[in-house]
């Protein structure tokens, strides 16, 4: 197979879209679109978000110690991308887009109502790296939606949320399932003599 060599570059897609809520009191309250966000950690849970300085949202963030990370849905895709262009200086982007700043658990910073899965997060450290920050940050509440708990496990079914992805600046949502993990070694039941035609 033929390769052509690129300059170096980010090429990890598709990412999370997530919308970060920030501020902790009403008159600061705004929220920031980023696909650059991920899990670093189980024990304890921690994850990251990468933030460009002059972004509005990053003073907010830094001086508060704390965010909200947001999973978004298709019905969220305007609004996600919306935040992710406008600026918290020029708009009120929960009034703008109809989105409520509901109370958080453990931090004064608010969440997203309309989000499914809502993650509460202290920061730990902060990390300059160019031309973006990351924020580690300990997740100290997850606050999700009942109505997606699965009746039958009590787990919470993501897939009913129409979660979307970010790929080469587009939006889409997710495709076929392949299989769980583990998949490719788990054990597969025998079968029955009398079931080889299709059904």
């Amino acid at each position: 197979m033929a390769k052509i060599e690129w300059k170096p570059g980010n090429m990890l897609y598709p990412l999370p879209v997530v919308m970060i809520s920030c501020g902790t009191k009403p008159e600061t309250h705004n929220i920031i679109t980023v696909s650059w966000t991920g899990t670093i950690n189980t024990d304890p849970p921690m994850v990251s978000i990468s933030i460009r300085k002059e972004r509005h949202s990053f003073k907010l963030i830094k001086e508060a110690g704390e965010f909200v990370i947001n999973l978004t849905t298709k019905e969220l895709a305007k609004a996600a991308d919306w935040c992710g262009v406008k600026s918290g200086r020029d708009f009120d982007k929960f009034k703008e887009m109809k989105l409520t700043a509901a109370p958080a658990s453990k931090i004064k910073t608010p969440l997203i109502a309309e989000s499914p899965v809502n993650i509460e997060c202290k920061i730990t450290q902060v990390i300059e790296l160019g031309t973006h920050h990351m924020f580690l940050a300990k997740v100290v509440a997850v606050n999700v939606e009942e109505r997606f708990l699965d009746k039958q496990t009590n787990k919470f079914d993501l897939r009913q949320t129409d979660p979307i992805t970010y790929l080469h600046g587009s939006y889409y949502t997710l495709g076929e399932n392949l299989g769980r993990f583990g998949f490719s070694v788990r054990k597969k039941k025998g079968k029955r003599k009398d079931a080889e035609k299709e059904i």
